[in-house]
Order: C-alpha cells, then structure tokens, then sequence
C-alpha cells in the first residue's frame, strides 16, 4: 500500500476518497453528504466502506488518519477516508459497473447496512432502546 505522499499525480486521479461524511443520512448537503438522504446510511464507519469496496473486488485502502475537510467533530468515529482504484493506469475502468464515485457511493451505502456487523448490531440495540422508553414512561406518571 503506497501512501498518498508517494502516489504521483497520476495515481491521483485513478483514485477516489469516500469518507464517512458522504454516506451519511445524518448530515445535509451543506455538511458534506454527497448522495440522497433516503439512500444514505445511519452513521457508516470507514472501515465499513473499505469492507463493501474490497468484497466487491476493488482495490481500496483505509486511511484511518483523514477526514472530510468538512467535518468539525475530531471525534475517533468520523476519522478515516478509504481511496478507491476507480480506474486502470490507462484510464479503463477498474470495475465496469462503477463509472463513477457516485456510483460507488450508492453501492456502498446499499451495502453497508446487509454487512454482518451491521445486522447484529441493530438486533440488540432496538430492544434495549425499546425497554428503556417503556420504563422512562413509568417513571413520569409517579411524580405527578
């Protein structure tokens, strides 16, 4: 894995960076999400982006240091970019079925809540959430 200082200006453009930010549904445009907000993923990790990209057969590295120049919170969860080989060295496509960053973006985003991490996550968490509401609720009717 070559670092961003040793890629030259070539490698540059074969390149792409997909952060955190872009994916998701919890930031607006004007916050840096680059896709549709009903396509867009609830808090995605860069090391999720970088699992979907490699599982689908691209070349793509994590770079747990960046961040989106946009993002203001400095926070260990909004750090990390994974770089993407979008194209060849002689401007072909890597994978014929990505165009574009976007299209990468979308798939991603698509991608990213079937992920197994994902899913076991969610299972848990809905529960817990749900326990807890039913007890606040109780808790307000015996102070009045």
């Amino acid at each position: 894995m070559a670092s961003a200082a040793a890629r030259s200006p070539a490698d540059q453009d074969r390149f792409i960076c997909i952060y955190p930010t872009y994916l998701n549904n919890k930031k607006t445009l004007a916050e840096g999400r680059c896709i549709p907000v009903n396509k867009a993923v609830e808090n995605p990790a860069a090391s999720e982006i970088q699992d979907v990209c490699l599982a689908v057969g691209f070349n793509a590295s994590l770079e747990k240091n960046k961040m989106c120049s946009g993002e203001w919170n400095r926070d260990a969860l909004y750090r990390g970019g994974v770089r993407v080989q979008l194209k060849q060295e002689d401007g072909s496509l890597c994978l014929v079925q990505f165009p574009s960053r976007k299209s990468v973006m979308l798939y991603a985003a698509e991608m990213i809540p079937k992920l197994k991490t994902r899913t076991r996550k969610t299972g848990g968490a809905d529960q817990s959430l749900q326990q807890g509401e039913g007890s606040k609720k109780g808790k307000g009717k015996k102070k009045k």
